[in-house]
């Protein structure tokens, strides 16, 4: 018997219509010498840290880092999954073959491998790599099963993703709530939502810190168009007026005209990042819901898989296009003229070379049925911008006309659609300032002659520079795309994808994590940090914790293991030394630094609270400690900020590594009753700063000193020094 073992239920309903396994059981499918059965997603999950070792049950940061030296794999704890599991572990362990019918993605190979390794599974795995769930592709797919070991490199980076993120993820979490967070929250710390959250405080600081610059602008109104003066701003008033009054009383001359042929191509097709930027902007959805939309309309058959990072397809799907086209419903009037048209085959939407695992979003063909409003809006993108590759390129004029005015040069500009090409799909109603700014672009000059001159109407007009824009769901999806770096041209992004931060499949969930943990809030569409994550990015100096581009080069390194060009021990020994590093640092801090709580009530009150100016940035001055307005209790933190002078001994042994003079206030409340008054014991070793201090009977050493760390301090010393 073959047991085939899907993500979902619907999923391997699907797939076992398709090989004839129609004899439903519980929690599986059986026929034609098939049992098909399914997970709920993650049915394992990895360890919790007190699963490994009591020890690590306390929160303490004294027992920071927590590194298993093997890390563990257990099922969740619900019902519902030991149940389902209980029936896998029982058809895999009779099984003659296993087809891994799991998401076809790093995720997916990951929660099947799991669960096999959980079920002890023994024999031959194979697997189903599909890119739509169409009965076609089912087909096809079991025809050309592949062996689970051509996609060991996908599991390793999926693994080393999973384990990476465990091990930053508890230790930085357990290491500044600890520290920082005054008793009163958990401060989440992760690789892919710090970096994140940090993208969002320097826009709301850059704002914040925007200085306004004044400067002038003149122009001229010549029949009915605007001219602009090509000398550009005047960052002086004076100087402005000057130049006006030059112009005000000659006529105004046209010197030249020019006239140049361009053609613009059709919109790329969509990967996830770039459908749910033009969900967010056009109507508003989260990234989140777009996700949930765009998976729907997979499983449903009616568009491939959804979790890709790529905008071209592979030379293989080109046969299939043309009965794809008629296969979409309610887009007759574009898809007719195509029939029976040799389709128009670019190569900036059909090259191999940059598909890996799967290819663009783009209908399957399957006419799209019963869909909600949301489902039908995502859907037209998609199948709008599939019909319009196969269109011609929108050819246009672009006009300059110069004119003078005495000395002065003046300039306008406009753009005439000759042929409109693919543009007819989307001759609809404008939605968004980008499409408005595009239409201002666009406008037709009347037609001038070279030498007419005649009367116009110049001014100077006041501007104010103005402040970087927040954030919206769209472009945070875009700069996480390209770590920060803000780019417009395609093949450039394309180059900057390979170092960008989180999946496709994650920032969604990466983004709903920032406002579920109220580091980040809404205001109409734009996104703005709450006090909790200004100050949370204000006082983490650690950049590999922040810094996008320094997670975008680990997010390369995962990509490299899963084309088999970067080790994945190497990986996780370099991850595991990060995390020793920082944990060193942070414990070392003797500062009195703590971060704001920001409750419901706040968010529900859209409240602008920040953090007082210089907070945790470094600043010179200790801030006066604010007095609470209220109750302890009622909900409502008050923002302090208060810094404890640095101590002025230069003894190295209260200089590295956490040391403190004698009577400094510790960091734990506890530590002086736990210790006996000692301050001393539990401070990290200056030696091999893994270990921390203990007492012996004459002399103070490290709970390392199994492993053969060497550090000793005799009783007499410490008391000289002190």
């Amino acid at each position: 018997m073959i047991v085939c073992i899907a993500e979902k239920p619907s999923v391997a309903r699907d797939i076992a219509a398709v090989i004839g396994a129609t004899s439903s059981h519980e929690g599986y499918m059986e026929g034609n010498g098939y049992q098909v059965t399914w997970t709920f997603g993650h049915l394992c999950e990895l360890k919790e840290p007190h699963e490994y070792t009591p020890l690590w049950k306390r929160w303490d940061v004294w027992d920071l880092p927590m590194i298993p030296q093997r890390y563990g794999i257990k099922l969740k704890e619900d019902d519902g999954v030991k149940k389902q599991f209980g029936i896998i572990e029982r058809l895999m362990k009779n099984a003659d073959g296993i087809v891994n019918c799991g998401d076809a993605g790093q995720e997916g190979e990951l929660i099947q491998r799991w669960v096999m390794q959980k079920a002890g599974a023994k024999c031959p795995v194979k697997r189903l790599w599909i890119s739509s769930l169409t009965e076609e592709a089912i087909r096809e797919g079991f025809k050309t099963l592949k062996d689970q070991s051509e996609y060991q490199s996908l599991y390793e980076a999926g693994l080393s993703r999973a384990i990476g993120d465990w091990t930053l993820g508890m230790n930085a979490t357990r290491l500044y709530t600890l520290k920082y967070g005054q008793y009163k929250q958990v401060l989440s710390i992760g690789r892919v939502q710090t970096p994140t959250l940090a993208l969002i405080v320097r826009r709301q600081q850059e704002i914040d810190n925007f200085q306004p610059e004044q400067y002038w602008i003149l122009s001229t109104v010549y029949r009915e168009t605007t001219f602009s003066a090509t000398k550009g701003k005047f960052t002086s008033q004076q100087e402005g007026e000057e130049f006006l009054e030059k112009v005000k009383y000659a006529p105004f001359i046209v010197t030249d005209i020019s006239a140049k042929k361009g053609s613009e191509a059709p919109p790329r097709l969509y990967d996830l990042t770039s459908l749910q930027v033009d969900c967010n902007r056009k109507f508003g959805y989260s990234a989140d819901l777009t996700l949930q939309l765009i998976q729907s309309l997979y499983e449903k058959k009616f568009t491939t898989y959804p979790r890709v990072d790529t905008t071209f397809l592979s030379d293989d799907i080109y046969p299939k296009c043309a009965n794809i086209l008629m296969g979409i419903r309610g887009y007759e009037a574009f898809t007719a003229p195509l029939y029976g048209q040799k389709l128009l085959k670019s190569k900036k939407v059909f090259d191999s070379s940059k598909v890996t695992d799967h290819h663009a979003i783009i209908p399957t063909g399957v006419p799209a049925q019963n869909l909600t409003d949301m489902e039908r809006n995502v859907y037209d993108l998609v199948a709008r911008t599939f019909i319009a590759v196969f269109y011609p390129d929108c050819k246009f004029l672009s006009t300059t006309v110069m004119g003078r005015v005495e000395d002065v040069d003046f300039k306008a500009t406009g753009k005439q659609i000759t042929e409109q090409g693919w543009r007819v799909i989307f001759a609809k109603d404008r939605q968004t300032e980008e499409d408005l700014k595009n239409a201002e672009e666009e406008k037709t000059l009347p037609v001038f002659v070279k030498g007419e001159s005649g009367p116009h109407s110049p001014s100077l007009m006041e501007k104010w520079t103005t402040p970087p824009k927040l954030y919206t769901e769209a472009t945070l999806l875009r700069a996480m795309e390209t770590a920060g770096k803000f780019v417009d041209n395609e093949e450039l992004r394309d180059a900057l994808k390979e170092n960008g931060i989180g999946r496709p499949s994650t920032r969604a969930a990466i983004i709903e994590t920032l406002f579920k943990r109220r580091y980040i809030r809404k205001e109409r569409k734009s996104i703005v940090p709450t006090p909790t994550g200004m100050e949370l990015i204000g006082l983490i100096h650690e950049e590999l914790l922040k810094s996008a581009e320094l997670t975008g080069i680990w997010e390369k390194k995962l990509r490299e293991i899963e084309k088999k060009k970067y080790d994945a021990r190497q990986f996780l020994d370099e991850l595991k030394q990060m995390v020793v590093d920082i944990v060193n640092a942070v414990r070392s801090d003797n500062s009195n630094r703590r971060v704001a709580l920001t409750t419901e009530e706040d968010l529900k009150a859209g409240k602008k609270k920040r953090p007082p100016k210089g907070g945790n940035e470094g600043e010179k001055k200790a801030a006066t400690p604010r007095k609470p307005k209220t109750p302890a209790g009622e909900g409502k933190q008050v923002m302090e900020t208060v810094h404890s002078e640095q101590p002025k001994t230069v003894d190295p042994l209260r200089t590295v590594a956490g040391f403190r003079p004698k009577g400094e206030k510790q960091s734990r409340a506890t530590d002086m009753q736990e210790n006996g008054g000692d301050e001393w014991v539990g401070l990290p070793c200056p030696e091999c700063k893994e270990g921390h201090i203990i007492k012996g009977k004459t002399a103070y050493g490290c709970s390392r000193w199994k492993e053969g760390c060497t550090f000793r301090r005799p009783f007499e010393d410490v008391s000289d020094k002190q």
